[in-house]
């Protein structure tokens, strides 16, 4: 007689946090009690490690006020190197090609204001129509800087459903006149991962340089920037890093590339040891901390410095092995208990193609995000009819994804989503 719980009931989702190496280290973040969290792809929670860098950083201030810069356990003054190579292992990249500094679209500001020099044929650039706005903003005021129309120099590879994208597609669209690349490692909603060895060597081939939006995909899935010859790349901290919200973001530029003069030079772009001469002739850092511009926001990257250490214990190969079941078994139980309810699952059911998050599609996606949050679940809502769930290795379990869809089942079953209006929220 088999006594094994079957994959669907609760018993089996209790197992499996039982069985789970990573349990343990849910104790260290602030999880509300009575609430499940699965908006760790927007907001990563607090941890008490983050939390205890953050007041660390606050006392430095206290005890050494501008002696910060220099003294104490993490002088200011080279914090954003430091927390560079602390990262470095996440995307695979030596610690002299990372630097923590910016945000996403300020550092994308910079990059592509390094990258981009128009000249002959060559004055366009590829992204792609279902990227995350800001990145095309960015793309197409830097155009503009340049003298040239974003209607006709920014190119963009359209996806066939709406959801996914086809490396052949953009690997098509890779003709004489494209300059510059940029696309995201994992889409936003569908959180297809992209071939990004694939697509660098496709771009060098034709002498195109190719950087990538990593806000989805850094501290979820392992990359290995240097190796596939990536020219630049730029990222938040605030989502799967758990940096806190406004956390200062980061960037990666290739060895190759250094000494490369930076499109928007500024104050730390300087060389350390010249920095404080006042000459009004930049002498840049000759490594990632060229691309600098201001003074590092210390208390922003604060929380970074507990939070990194999780990683850094943990490896990034093991959170992207839980992340794989959890995913894999909302997949599973979405498909055994949601078929009946026009549900649509958005993401690639492949491992090697699926990011951290579970993409949903629904005409009442609203209102049955509300009705989850009523319910103490937190979603993410993505107009028209996006139902994001992402759960996170670090704190998120197998019986709070059981819990769930088994509460997604009760709340269609009983129409408790109509009891709420079908439109977003002021934040989404």
């Amino acid at each position: 007689m088999n006594d094994q719980p079957t994959k669907y009931s609760r018993e089996f989702a209790i197992q499996m946090d039982e069985e789970d190496e990573l349990h343990a280290y849910r104790a260290e973040f602030y999880v509300k009690e009575g609430s499940i969290y699965f908006d760790g792809n927007s907001l990563g929670l607090l941890s008490k490690r983050a939390e205890k860098s953050m007041l660390l950083l606050l006392d430095s201030w206290k005890k050494y006020g501008i002696d910060g810069w220099i003294e104490g356990e993490y002088p200011w003054f080279y914090l954003s190197e430091s927390l560079g190579g602390k990262m470095a292992s996440l995307v695979g990249a030596a610690p002299e090609e990372v630097i923590v500094t910016g945000s996403t679209t300020s550092n994308l500001h910079q990059l592509i204001s390094t990258f981009y020099e128009p000249k002959g044929m060559r004055t366009k650039i590829l992204a792609d129509n279902i990227t995350f706005p800001s990145d095309i903003y960015a793309l197409k005021s830097q155009i503009r800087l340049k003298c040239y129309d974003p209607d006709e120099h920014l190119v963009t590879v359209n996806s066939r459903d709406g959801h996914l994208l086809s490396e052949a597609d953009i690997i098509e669209s890779m003709t004489d006149d494209i300059l510059v690349i940029v696309l995201s490692s994992i889409l936003y909603r569908s959180g297809q991962i992209l071939d990004m060895k694939l697509l660098t060597e496709e771009a060098h081939k034709r002498g195109i340089i190719i950087g990538f939006d990593l806000c989805h995909s850094i501290g979820s899935i392992p990359h290995q920037l240097s190796k596939w010859e990536v020219d630049f790349a730029f990222w938040c901290t605030y989502k799967h890093l758990n940096g806190g919200p406004g956390s200062v973001g980061a960037l990666y530029v290739n060895k190759r590339h250094f000494g490369k003069e930076p499109g928007l030079a500024g104050w730390f772009s300087s060389r350390k040891d010249k920095q404080f001469d006042m000459e009004h002739d930049l002498t840049q850092a000759n490594h990632a901390g060229a691309y600098q511009m201001g003074t590092p926001h210390v208390l922003s990257v604060a929380p970074l410095i507990g939070s990194l250490e999780i990683f850094d214990e943990i490896g990034i190969e093991s959170i992207r092995e839980k992340s794989l079941e959890l995913t894999g078994y909302m997949l599973e139980l979405i498909n055994h208990e949601l078929i009946e309810y026009e549900f649509v699952v958005r993401n690639p059911e492949e491992d090697s193609k699926r990011g951290g998050h579970i993409y949903l599609e629904h005409p009442e996606a609203a209102r049955i995000c509300k009705a989850l949050k009523a319910k103490h679940i937190v979603p993410d809502f993505r107009t028209p009819n996006g139902i994001r769930l992402a759960p996170v290795a670090l704190y998120n379990t197998f019986e709070e994804v059981w819990k769930t869809i088994q509460t997604l089942k009760t709340i269609m079953d009983e129409e408790e989503y109509k009891e709420f209006d079908n439109k977003r929220g002021v934040v989404a």
